[in-house]
């Protein structure tokens, strides 16, 4: 048995140990629970459609319709149920994306170097200067048919900028290492450097990268369905305030259409917030709470 054999199951059991003891990480963890089960759970528990009409107008919140109905009688709760999926699938496809083309960028560039660097920065600044919400906004006003997919994939390709420099930044700092010295002497090929030895070594950084790309694509996207340029098909909980908006829900103190969408948006991007802070406590040993 060697010594890393040893060392690294009490690396992991330790990093376990405080991430079980730190409160924002249980709390954040929970919140993104609740919601993620719902999600699953929550269609199972109505028979209805989302655009369905259900009733002859705006009902409030009771035991046949739980989250009331709007005042084109579509069911609240199912529209809530379902517009969660598309949340966490914007999340995931634009968060996923944005993080995936941050890392081959980032350490392409930093550990390359020279000309590749050079050119993969000046393409990183060039797309981080672009208003990425005009650039949005302008797709989304030309398209007339547009789907949660295209959405996330919109987001994705213009969200990667700010994660390729910061892992560009740590690549920089690691490509000189003792351990990536040896592995380039022993003739290893350059991608399997970066993915067997620098990247392992990166792995709680790029889950903090994630985390951040997951929220920001879903704050992009509902900020997209709030205005109206969102999906032309299906449900998301952007489009049910933007529909509650247009429809003057707030004037007619229909509440219960706007309240769900915006506290439920509100929650998963705290939680994201608060379980990123709370990983990076556990990560970084000079944060942890003894």
């Amino acid at each position: 048995m060697t010594a890393s054999t040893v060392i690294e199951p009490k690396k992991r059991s330790e990093t376990l140990y405080f991430a079980l003891r730190n409160n924002k990480l249980r709390i954040g963890v929970l919140v993104l629970l609740f919601f993620i089960v719902l999600t699953f759970v929550g269609p199972m528990f109505t028979d209805y459609e989302p655009y369905q009409f259900v009733s002859s107008g705006a009902q409030p919140p009771s035991s046949e319709f739980w989250f009331g109905t709007t005042t084109l009688g579509h069911d609240v709760y199912t529209q809530f149920v379902l517009g969660l999926s598309s949340t966490f699938i914007v999340g995931i496809i634009g968060g996923g994306l944005g993080t995936l083309i941050g890392i081959v960028v980032g350490f392409t560039a930093g550990y390359r170097g020279g000309v590749v660097d050079e050119l993969l920065n000046i393409l990183t600044n060039i797309v981080l200067v672009i208003p990425a919400l005009a650039v949005l906004l302008l797709i989304a006003a030309y398209l007339e048919v547009r789907g949660i997919i295209a959405e996330s994939l919109f987001i994705g390709c213009l969200a990667w900028p700010w994660t390729a420099r910061a892992i560009r930044a740590q690549t920089f700092s690691l490509r000189n290492r003792d351990f990536v010295d040896l592995a380039r002497l022993s003739g290893m090929k350059a991608r399997k450097i970066i993915f067997s030895e620098i990247a392992p070594n990166m792995m709680s950084y790029l889950l903090l990268a994630f985390i951040l790309q997951f929220g920001g694509a879903i704050l992009t996207a509902a900020t997209l369905d709030f205005i109206g340029l969102g999906p032309t098909e299906g449900i998301s909980l952007g489009l049910m305030m933007n529909n509650a908006v247009l429809w003057g829900a707030l004037l007619l103190k229909v509440w219960w259409w706007f309240v769900p969408p915006g506290l439920a948006i509100t929650a998963i991007v705290g939680a994201l917030y608060i379980t990123n802070v709370g990983l990076d406590e556990v990560f970084n040993p000079k944060l942890r709470e003894m």
